[in-house]
């Protein structure tokens, strides 16, 4: 990587442009970045990283403010950067997030980061991308380092390797693992640590399972535990095969007890058995000999019934026989009740046609009349048509005679409304003209209030301004005053510092050291500094406090020609015109304007009425002549129907005859037929019935003889209820069945009757105490076939369970084993290093040998840098400490014992040999350009030197090294130098040789 060329825009400090040609500082080799403190040295070399990737190293980045508070609010911060990157030369153009003012209105807005990046093709620059992560891709991808690794590698940051040299092994650590990329180490590390955690997690639900496994087996086999065993802890004490022989025991134990169980069993069955059988046939003989008791005794009850029996069966007989007449009696009674019911009905339905007709017709006559009823019915019918018709006339005349009625209504409001539309036309067009002349004067009228307004404001501005003015200039003469008092006491503490200059120098004398002033190595009498005489940090302070006046005095004297300025702006708007003319013209203007934004406001809504209105006029008009033009149709078509209605009731009125209307007339011939033909209808029915009667009395006779009686008064007495019959049926029934059997129940009687009764009670309780014994042979078969299946089950299933956990343990104790190693826990780890700390040991290792070839020469071959893998003070893990050795001691002591300046040549030296390793380790990438940001003022004039050659050897192969610092002695050393210097309007940035 090299430089080309850099511009600052609004960045940092720089509130204006700067530009730095990187090329003409190339020629030197070494050139020096100097200025003042805060000037913004430090800020060059963020513009160049933020330039790459988008970012400032260290805490800057943190504050997330790079553009400069100094800028005009409207210029965007930019830096451009040309550089060439891997052999290809690059233009990168970047701009930070920043708050913009608004285009429109007041307040702010955020501008988003923005980059451009352009690779120069022979004479041209080719865009190539405008995206942040395309860029940051591209700018890691050709250097091979990260933000992290460029700073430490082309930037040497500004105190940031003295902290290193110093720091504990943890955050030395965190630092070499970011910039050698060694997190894959640690991912080993971790993944070890989170498997140990998975198998042991795993082991214990192993473990868990087959405690399980075992708890159930005791309480299956209701055996206690085998000695040295515990369901909490199982392993490793206990073997497998230990835990399986104990199981099988209990199985062997529950196999034996079942089969001991099923032999009690089955002699109890073959008993209880026996003791059944000889139950069961006591009691058959007991019930044999209680039924032939019983039947005996009901034989003899029956044969004292058998008179009543006989009689009952006659009773019976007679009954059955009288059945069959009743139903022929019922017919022949329905028939004579339905005789003399049609008799009187043919009776009153003749009466009811002689009153319809006024004389009593003969019966052969009545379907003839009923015939000429329905004719003329019909022709009543047939005239419907006409009187609906005429119906329909009368109606269409009435709504004739009411549409014309409202049509002159109509006309009437439509003639009134047309009279009076003009006027009210002419009114709105008033209106609509005065509005649209006020709409004109709005703007007339708004841009006079605000330049009313504006002046009014001038005249506030400008009593605030000549006050704030006032005030100010107070402030700056005061601070003016303070700041050459200041002045005053930094000469004084100046002049008192260079009478007791060698004091000071003999302060700083070490023994075997030589004096800077006459090179002699003893010192016999040294000067000693006067009481209260001031040193190197009290003129420091006394430089900052007069800075920091000057800085101050810089900013009130521009606030003060600022403020006049605005002063002198407002005084020019505020014109010749007293306040309260303005005042009262501004109330004229505003009120005018009110008044024409109310009228104009109301314009859009009266030119809708005037176009509404004048619309409506035009319907008026046309609906004055369709109302004229229905009303001579109306009257037309009222001519047409008044004659149609007369002929209708000519034909009508010779059909009505006396009747209403033609329903009357239809009904009253339908009435005259249906009552004529009801009278015929029941004349015949009435001879029907007549002929019935006689017919169901010849089947009653014959129904008499048939059943075997001589009266139907015999037949009718002989008759029972059918309950009565159903009941004296059963009872008939049941006696002979109960004789037949009582006889069959007899007929199994033996002559061994007489014998004495088995004793049932002593059988049943014989054969219920071998019930007893046989549940209980048989519960003992079921636990005992229980217990053996379900503690075969579970020695499969410990089988199973032992099986999947031996393999789980004997990973968790090689992963536990390792784990421990690689994290410094065990105790084969004798340096108690982590697996990563080991990795970055040897890296450091490498730093240290780069950095020691540069010490050896910087500290004038006496001190090296060592590493150890021995923990230091108050670490619990080493592997990354560092000492340094005193060649001329012969010593290794801590980097702390060592002085300021030191501690710097150790420092550079070490940040040197890191730049080196990081360089081979990112795979060779070239930095033609380095930057080393650190502070010279501790090294005496010896040591500068060694330095200064170890920076000048960096330019070997055409590297170009810059050094910032603002040293006076170092801008004697370097005579290429890129000042920057600041001001109360931002820093700037020059070029001296």
């Amino acid at each position: 990587m090299r430089l080309h060329r850099l511009e600052i825009q609004a960045f940092g400090p720089f509130a204006g442009a700067a530009s730095i040609d990187f090329d003409d500082l190339s020629e030197a080799g070494l050139f020096l970045l100097s200025g003042a403190t805060g000037a913004g040295k430090t800020s060059v070399l963020d513009a160049v990283c933020f330039a790459l990737y988008g970012d400032v190293p260290g805490d800057r980045s943190q504050a997330k403010r790079l553009r400069s508070d100094q800028a005009d609010a409207t210029t965007p911060p930019r830096v451009t950067l040309e550089a060439t990157l891997a052999g290809r030369r690059f233009r990168i153009v970047r701009s930070p997030a920043w708050e913009r003012p608004k285009k429109r209105g007041a307040g702010t807005t955020t501008e988003p980061a923005k980059v451009t990046v352009s690779e120069r093709v022979g004479p041209d620059w080719q865009p190539l991308s405008s995206r942040l992560d395309e860029t940051g891709d591209l700018v890691v991808r050709l250097l091979g380092l990260d933000l992290t690794q460029f700073t430490q590698v082309a930037m040497l940051p500004q105190g940031r390797f003295q902290a290193f040299l110093r720091a504990r092994s943890d955050e030395r650590h965190r630092l070499l693992q970011q910039l050698f990329r060694t997190g894959r180490f640690e991912a080993v590390e971790r993944w070890l640590r989170e498997r140990r955690i998975a198998l042991g997690h795993e082991s214990a639900a192993g473990h868990q399972r087959v405690a399980d496994v075992v708890s159930r087996v005791s309480e299956a086999a209701a055996a206690p535990l085998p000695d040295g065993v515990d369901v909490h802890d199982l392993a490793p004490a206990v073997d497998d095969d230990t835990l399986r022989g104990w199981v099988e025991a209990c199985l062997a134990e529950a196999v034996s007890a079942r089969e001991e169980s099923q032999e009690r069993l089955a002699a109890a069955g073959v008993e209880e058995q026996a003791t059944r059988v000889s139950l069961e046939a006591a009691r058959a003989d007991v019930a044999r000999r209680e039924r032939l008791v019983a039947a005996r005794r009901e034989r003899d009850a029956l044969l004292d019934r058998t008179p009543a029996h006989r009689a009952d069966r006659a009773r019976l007989d007679a009954a059955r026989r009288a059945a069959v007449v009743v139903p022929w009696h019922h017919q022949a009674g329905a028939a004579g009740a339905a005789a003399t019911r049609a008799t009187a009905a043919a009776d009153a339905a003749l009466g009811a046609v002689a009153d319809r007709l006024g004389e009593v017709p003969r019966t052969e006559r009545l379907p003839a009349l009923a015939d000429r009823a329905l004719a003329a019915a019909a022709e009543a019918r047939a005239q419907r048509p006409h009187a609906d018709r005429l119906a329909a006339v009368r109606r269409a005349l009435r709504d004739n005679d009411d549409r014309r009625a409202q049509l002159a209504d109509d006309l009437g409001r439509v003639q009134h409304e047309r009279a009076v539309r003009p006027d009210r036309l002419a009114v709105l067009r008033a209106d609509v003209a005065h509005a649209r002349d006020d709409t004109r004067r709005v703007d007339v009228l708004t841009a006079s209030a605000q330049d009313a307004r504006s002046r009014l404001d001038a005249h506030e501005e400008v009593v605030v301004l000549r006050a704030r003015v006032q005030e100010v200039r107070e402030r700056w003469l005061e601070t003016r005053e303070q700041t050459f008092v200041l002045k005053d006491a930094l000469l004084a503490v100046q002049r008192l510092r260079l009478d007791g200059m060698a004091a000071e120098l003999a302060v700083a004398l070490v023994v075997g050291g030589c004096c800077p002033v006459c090179g002699s190595g003893e010192h016999p009498a040294k000067a000693r500094p006067a009481p209260g005489a001031p040193d190197a940090a009290t003129e420091k302070a006394a430089l900052n406090a007069v800075a920091d006046a000057e800085v101050v005095e810089h900013a009130l004297d521009q606030q003060v020609r600022e403020l006049e300025q605005s002063l002198a702006a407002a005084e020019a708007r505020v014109g010749d015109d007293p306040v309260t003319d303005l005042a009262e013209r501004l109330g004229s203007l505003q009120d005018a304007l009110a008044a024409a934004l109310r009228s104009s406001g109301r314009l859009p809504e009266l030119e809708a009425r005037l176009s509404t209105d004048e619309r409506a006029l035009v319907d008026l008009e046309h609906r004055c002549d369709e109302i004229l033009a229905a009303d001579f149709r109306l009257a037309g078509e009222r001519g047409g129907l008044t004659q149609e209605e007369a002929t209708l009731g000519a034909q009508l009125a010779a059909v009505l005859g006396d009747h209403a209307d033609l329903d009357a007339v239809h009904e009253a011939h339908r009435r005259t037929a249906e009552l004529c033909r009801a009278a015929d209808r029941a004349a015949e029915e009435a001879r029907a019935a007549a002929d019935g009667r006689l017919e169901a009395d010849r089947a009653v006779a014959v129904a008499v003889s048939d059943a075997g009686f001589d009266h139907l008064a015999d037949a009718l007495a002989a008759t029972l209820e059918p309950g009565a019959l159903r009941a004296l049926d059963g009872a008939v029934t049941r006696h002979e069945r109960r004789l037949e059997a009582v006889t069959e129940v007899l007929r199994d009687a033996g002559p061994d009757d007489a014998a004495p009764l088995p004793d049932v009670e002593l059988l049943d309780r014989r054969h219920v105490e071998a019930q007893a014994r046989v549940r209980a042979a048989a519960a003992d078969v079921s636990r005992y076939s229980a217990r053996t299946e379900r503690l075969a089950g579970l020695l499969d299933t410990l089988d199973d369970e032992l099986a999947a956990w031996a393999p789980v343990r004997r990973d968790h104790g090689v992963v536990a084993r390792l784990s421990a190693f690689v994290e410094g826990k065990s105790a084969d780890n004798l340096l108690k290093m982590r697996l990563s700390a080991y990795v970055l040991a040897y890296r450091l290792s490498q730093v240290v040998a780069a950095a020691n070839e540069r010490l050896a020469r910087m500290s004038d071959q006496r001190y090296s840098l060592e590493h150890t893998g021995q923990r230091g003070a108050g670490e619990s893990r080493g592997g990354l400490s560092l000492l340094v050795r005193d060649d001329w001691s012969g010593e290794s002591r801590d980097p702390a014992t060592l002085s300021g300046g030191e501690t710097f040549v150790v420092s550079l030296a070490l940040a040197l040999g890191l730049a080196d390793v990081i360089s081979h380790e990112a795979g060779g990438a070239t930095l033609d350009t380095l930057f080393v940001d650190e502070g010279f003022g501790s090294l005496d004039a010896d040591t500068l030197d060694d330095v200064m050659d170890t920076l000048d050897s960096l330019r070997d192969g055409g590297r170009v090294v810059g050094v910032v610092s603002h040293v006076a002695e170092m801008r004697d050393r370097i005579p290429t130098q890129l000042h920057v210097a600041k001001h109360r309007r931002g820093s700037t940035v020059s070029l001296r040789r």
